[in-house]
């Protein structure tokens, strides 16, 4: 049952899983599917690469195992997510971005057309030249002037 997991910190920040036994694992949090169900189907892996307990659902977790386990994540993770294009310097490539993020804004650059990947629909996942990858979480909610923009691209 995940209600059942036990995570904490030792002493050097590290997250441990505490066995039903009372043994501590050091964990690194795996999302399954970090961009369609971020939230769903957690492995907690091991050095080793092995997974030694699995969260179904982080909402299911109490409060405390919640709190270390979606720190955890947010501190390894940067994805931007795209919220905006306010402006494309040009429609051919490498082009510069001003984009605002839930980040906040940013500029980016768009090295070719090939570093726009297209996930689950109607996600988009952006690389740029600096090798973060930027999110659009759904293509068609954009504003109409950022849906123009992005479409000269795609």
């Amino acid at each position: 049952m995940t209600n059942a997991i036990t995570l904490e910190r030792n002493a050097f920040g590290q997250l441990l899983f505490v066995a039903a036994d009372g043994v501590r694992h050091p964990v690194s949090p795996v999302r399954s599917f970090p961009i369609a169900a971020p939230t769903e189907g957690i492995g907690l892996v091991n050095a080793e690469g092995e997974e030694v307990a699995w969260v179904a659902r982080i909402a299911d977790l109490s409060p405390e195992p919640r709190r270390l386990l979606e720190e955890d994540l947010a501190s390894r993770e940067f994805m931007p997510v795209i919220e905006r294009i306010r402006s494309v310097s040009s429609f051919a490539t490498p082009s510069s971005w001003e984009v605002d993020t839930d980040r906040g804004p940013t500029t980016m650059v768009l090295k070719s057309e090939e570093d726009i990947r297209r996930l689950v629909r109607p996600a988009l996942l952006i690389a740029d030249s600096r090798g973060i990858n930027f999110l659009i979480r759904d293509r068609y909610a954009l504003d109409a002037h950022s849906k123009k923009m992005l479409d000269r691209f795609l």
